[in-house]
């Protein structure tokens, strides 16, 4: 049924890149519902302690995810946007760099941690991701995505965590 709901939208955010937009998926009642069932079956709560989700899209599923489970949030934003102390990674992207931070609080030492964000593409935001937790003393245990864009070879980047994707391209 979600991937009824994903749209194409051609060349955003620049020419020759094929958007998978998840607002449609969003704006149906049944489209998050059924992500986080899903996400639940794929990753038992039980193996994880805390949810961490990226901006922006991930907080959506992120949040939601750790509430239905009984779980925390962690945050990860861009620079300048958390409030406390941050640790701080730079990466590349499909189509430029960018830099991620989380508070170095985030984590106490061992918490296992589920990554959350809407696509998993060439693998630079959740690779840097699962290197800032493990910096603030997580263990980042997988990662689960609504979208992976297969031909991208993402989980190259990853170092072995388990990624759990609902959709495949």
């Amino acid at each position: 049924m979600i991937e009824s709901l994903i749209r194409d939208v051609p060349n955003f955010p620049k020419p020759g890149i094929v958007f998978k937009d998840i607002t449609p998926l969003l704006q149906d009642p049944r489209g998050l519902p059924e992500v986080l069932a899903r996400f639940e079956r794929l990753v038992p709560a039980a193996g994880y302690d805390l949810v961490c989700g990226i901006e922006s899209r991930g907080f959506i599923f992120g949040a939601a995810l750790a509430a239905r489970v009984g779980k925390g949030f962690i945050p990860v934003r861009k620079p300048g946007k958390l409030p406390y102390k941050t640790a701080q990674e730079s990466y590349e992207l499909e189509y430029g760099q960018d830099t991620i931070e989380i508070h170095v609080d985030a984590v106490k030492p061992g918490q296992r941690v589920l990554i959350v964000d809407d696509l998993l593409a060439t693998g630079g935001t959740l690779a840097a991701t699962a290197n800032l937790i493990r910096r603030v003393g997580g263990n980042p245990m997988g990662a689960a995505v609504v979208i992976e864009l297969e031909f991208l070879q993402g989980r190259r980047r990853l170092g072995g965590l388990p990624v759990h994707s609902l959709i495949r391209y």
